[in-house]
């Protein structure tokens, strides 16, 4: 008797143990390098045990491509930019709708939340909140290049050989800026728009004499400025920011005509099977600790109220050493990118890598 009742109590436990294991849930996450450092996903399943996060990095366009091709299946919650939600939904339907009630946005900048609600709200409904935010412009190393302050200066002769740049549409866009069009205001013109990207197809494949190299990704593109092989570049300010920490004479530098402001949100896909831990992951980051960790990992800063005094100390100091009260007014935020522009930026950077070599 005492032998069945160990052989009983054995498979009760087992019994348990599957069933505690057949309701864990898995949190799919679609987002960006840097996004999902390992100490917050350690710390999100120390404090929820019955979630596993699973991690997929990505960009802009693979989130699109990964999430069209399977009607918004595959992942539980992605991370676009504010400016690639609307026209994706309207064309592939993609995310489905959020409950703000379940999501602390008391946090957020007031500034941040609404302009994301009103660039991602379609029948009513909003379909995207803040995370993070940060601007693409240019950095310069300020012990050669004193001076370098505009889009335009990446072609000055004076630093011919000495400059790069990444041939994206942020480098369309900044160009078209320097040249005295707003092309985001073009957007509502397609003809005109494709306008205005030939004339900057035209004034980057001129420059390539100053262009040291193409960079392609964070690491060659700081292993430049470092050396010293280039003085100044097109990048992303987080980028700048990690190297000022390196060497106090490199900062980023805001362009004269506004630095490209931009805003990661978190999305929900709309097959995604597990809402319920996405909204948790969401509150879980926004909590004032988490934000420094998450903005000490991705270099941005959190798109909550004092996000800029949350940044680990380095990273502060860097953003004040970039930016006044002037150029934070003076930001350009990406607007959102009606269909067929993509496509049209994509046909003018291949343009431009064929006549440059990038």
């Amino acid at each position: 008797m005492k032998h069945k009742t160990k052989i009983t109590g054995l498979m009760a436990a087992m019994l348990l143990t599957t069933a505690s294991f057949a309701q864990a849930e898995t949190l799919r996450l679609l987002t960006w390098g840097s996004y999902a450092p390992e100490e917050l996903v350690q710390k999100f399943e120390e404090r929820y045990p019955d979630i596993d996060v699973e991690v997929t990095f990505s960009n802009n366009e693979e989130m699109i491509a990964k999430l069209r091709a399977t009607g918004g299946a595959g992942f539980d919650l992605a991370q676009p930019s504010h400016d690639r939600i609307h026209a994706a939904q309207m064309e592939y339907d993609i995310y489905k709708p959020l409950d703000l009630s379940k999501i602390d946005t008391s946090v957020m900048e007031a500034s941040h939340l609404e302009g994301v609600k009103a660039n991602t709200t379609i029948d009513g409904e909003v379909y995207a909140v803040p995370h993070q935010w940060g601007t693409s412009g240019l950095m310069a190393n300020k012990a050669v290049a004193p001076d370098f302050k505009g889009w335009g200066d990446l072609c000055d002769p004076q630093y011919q050989g000495k400059t790069s740049m990444r041939l994206k549409r942020t480098i369309l866009l900044g160009t078209a800026f320097s040249m005295g069009h707003d092309p985001f205001a073009a957007y509502s013109d397609l003809d005109k728009y494709q306008q205005i990207l030939d004339e900057v197809a035209e004034k980057l494949i001129e420059c390539k004499a100053n262009i040291k190299a193409y960079w392609k990704g964070g690491d060659d593109l700081s292993a430049m400025m470092l050396s010293g092989e280039i003085v100044a570049s097109e990048t992303w300010d987080s980028t700048a920011y990690k190297l000022y920490g390196q060497n106090k004479d490199i900062v980023f530098v805001p362009p004269a005509t506004g630095a490209l402001a931009w805003i990661d949100t978190f999305a929900l896909p709309r097959k995604g099977k597990a809402d319920d831990a996405a909204y948790k992951w969401i509150n879980f980051v926004l909590e004032p600790e988490n934000v420094t960790i998450m903005s000490g990992s991705t270099g941005a800063i959190a798109a909550v109220k004092g996000g800029l005094e949350l940044l680990p100390e380095d990273k502060r100091n860097a953003v004040t050493a970039a930016f006044t009260d002037a150029d934070i007014a003076n930001l350009k935020f990406f607007a959102n990118i009606p269909a067929g522009v993509e496509d049209m930026e994509g046909k003018t950077l291949e343009k431009i890598k064929a006549a440059t070599g990038g």
